[in-house]
């Protein structure tokens, strides 16, 4: 590596996607749970 080597990071726009689907993946497995406890009570 050189000193001169662009830093590997993904640009702004890719890592908010990033952060965006990582919440959307947290928030559907936490309503997967939920639908399986209310499926689970009836």
């Amino acid at each position: 590596m050189l000193w001169s080597d662009p830093k590997n990071e993904p640009p702004k726009e890719m890592r908010d996607m990033q952060v965006m689907l990582r919440r959307a993946g947290i928030l559907l497995a936490l309503a997967m749970v939920l639908a399986m406890f209310v499926a689970g009570i009836r």
